[in-house]
C-alpha cells in the first residue's frame, strides 16, 4: 500500500475535493442532495482559499479531505471506495496534532461516521432533532480534547 500525504489544499484541488464529496454523499440514500455537483466544487474552492482544507494522497492523487476551522471541523471526506483504510484516520490525527480540541456535528443517520470518531476518542457532547441544521437531520455533537484522549 502507498503512503498517505497530507498537505494543505491548492486551488487546483477544488475539482478533487467536490468530486469527493459529491460521490461520498451518494453513497448516503438517507441524505438529501442539496447542492449540483457544480456548487460543490465552488464550496470547495472557497474553503481552500479560506485555508480550511487539508488534502490526503495517495500516489499523488486527492482521496480525502479535512475542512476545519481553528477547532472546528467542518467535513472530513474520503473517496467512498478507500473507506476503512485509514485516510479519514491520517486526515484526524494530522488535525489533532495541531489544536488541543476539536469538535463536529454528524448526522445521526450516519452510524458509520458515529462510530468512527468514538473509536478515535470523540465524545458525544449532545444531540438535537436537526431543525438548525440545513437538512432538517437529527444531528450528534462530538467533542475531543488533548486531555481526555
Amino acid at each position: 500500500m502507498s503512503t498517505i500525504t497530507i498537505t494543505p489544499a491548492r486551488t487546483l484541488d477544488a475539482g478533487a475535493v467536490g468530486h469527493i464529496l459529491s460521490v461520498a454523499n451518494d453513497t448516503m440514500p438517507w441524505l438529501p442532495r442539496m447542492h449540483s455537483a457544480a456548487e460543490e466544487i465552488m464550496y470547495a474552492g472557497d474553503m481552500i482559499e479560506a485555508g480550511w482544507i487539508r488534502v490526503a494522497k495517495r500516489d499523488g492523487k486527492v482521496v480525502g479531505f479535512i475542512a476545519r476551522w481553528e477547532e472546528e471541523v467542518h467535513a472530513l471526506y474520503v473517496l467512498p471506495e478507500l473507506q476503512d483504510t485509514g485516510i479519514g484516520t491520517a486526515l484526524l490525527d494530522d488535525a489533532k496534532a495541531q489544536s488541543d480540541k476539536l469538535c463536529l456535528w454528524s448526522y445521526q443517520a450516519n452510524m458509520g461516521a458515529t462510530r468512527f470518531y468514538g473509536l478515535r476518542g470523540f465524545k458525544e457532547a449532545r444531540r438535537t432533532d436537526g431543525s438548525e441544521n440545513d437538512v432538517g437531520l437529527p444531528d450528534i455533537r462530538f467533542e475531543w480534547t488533548r486531555d481526555s484522549a
